[in-house]
């Protein structure tokens, strides 16, 4: 007599959203910042709310952290309801844009600050600081007033004075997007650290797609008060649900095709293996750059294309393409590849794509 083995137990969540909606003003002027939004992130992750102006992330954020209140729906933390808990009530603590340091004040009165008001131990608190300190590498600093200090030291000082408390989770609302290009790379490396060495769970807002997929465990794609899809970053840039997801992350190429039993065919009938069992029908297929291949044109199943420009980017270039129906693609393109062939503006090239590189997207 065999027994099956029960399936694991899913997870539970840790901050728990359910169908959480978000209405401001009232009768026509009312805007609907979310709508019927559930989301579930477990302990110990770096979850991200991704996507452009307005979609709603920064309002769930706020939500979650109890600085506005839910026209409808929930919202649980370690299967706590804390929908109506005001934000000095929840283990929660934030870092903003701005970071709100107190300028007047050394980066070691900063991370003591919300201790003290916490009517913490002397010693307690002096521990906790230096611990912080070390942490973030700012032990020298300690006895400098925030405002003398560079937008990276002061960004690592918010995120101390923010993770002293020992918070259950901490949200981040674009706290990088202040910074240069170089230092934000080196903040996001030093954020996904933090993350790691505390184990708090980091809630992290942004509209930039590869902070996002470089620091996250999992993402939201938001868009018009929704999210559009949850995953990991590897899920979200190669597979996405829909047009917004596939077109919001990375770059992308839409195509037009007829798909037919095993191949998709394109508007001047060159037909592509595609692994397609429905009626024949007309359907937008979308691709990566880095998964177009180029070759001489005429070779079986390619398109037919000219060279419009390249852009050169150091370790790669982008070749703009136009098909004879008069679409543009872009192929990525490494520059070991480009000392062999040319492709010069005027060019007249084959475009195929790598296997299972095509994907169907119906909306």
């Amino acid at each position: 007599m065999s027994s099956q083995v029960p399936a694991p137990a899913a997870p539970q969540a840790f901050v728990d959203v359910r169908h959480a909606s978000k209405v401001f003003g009232e009768g026509n002027l009312a805007v609907k910042a979310l709508d019927h939004v559930s989301v579930a992130v477990q302990q110990g992750e770096f979850f991200t709310l991704l996507g452009p102006s307005g979609c709603g992330k920064t309002t769930l954020l706020r939500l979650i952290a109890g600085f506005e209140q839910p026209s409808a729906g929930q919202i649980f933390l370690d299967q706590q309801d804390i929908t109506f808990d005001p934000p000095n009530k929840r283990p929660i603590n934030t870092v903003f844009q701005s970071y709100a340091l107190f300028p007047h004040l050394t980066v070691a009165q900063n991370i003591s600050f919300g201790l003290e008001m916490q009517g913490r131990a002397k010693r307690e608190i002096a521990i906790t600081v230096e611990r912080m300190l070390a942490m973030v590498k700012m032990e020298e600093l300690a006895d400098r007033k925030t405002a003398q200090l560079s937008g990276g030291q002061q960004q690592r000082v918010a995120l101390a004075r923010a993770l002293a408390p020992q918070p259950k989770v901490l949200l981040l609302d674009e706290p990088l997007s202040a910074l240069d290009l170089k230092l934000r790379k080196e903040m996001q490396s030093e954020l996904k650290r933090l993350q790691v060495e505390t184990g708090v769970t980091f809630i992290f807002v942004t509209h930039d797609q590869e902070e996002a997929l470089t620091m996250s465990d999992r993402i939201a794609v938001m868009s018009a008060g929704k999210i559009q899809q949850v995953g990991a970053p590897r899920d979200i840039y190669s597979r996405p649900a829909n047009r917004f997801v596939a077109d919001f992350i990375g770059d992308i190429n839409f195509i037009s095709a007829t798909l037919r039993a095993g191949q998709a065919v394109f508007s001047d009938g060159t037909s592509i293996p595609f692994e397609y069992k429905g009626e024949s029908r007309q359907a937008l297929l979308a691709s990566r750059p880095e998964h177009l291949r180029l070759s001489a044109k005429g070779e079986a199943h390619t398109l037919a294309a000219t060279v419009t420009h390249t852009v050169y980017f150091g370790t790669d270039s982008h070749i703009h393409l136009k098909l004879q129906d008069g679409t543009d693609l872009v192929a990525r393109v490494q520059m070991d590849f480009l000392t062999e062939s040319s492709f010069d503006k005027g060019a007249e090239v084959g475009v195929g794509f790598a296997h299972d590189a095509l994907q169907l997207l119906d909306n």
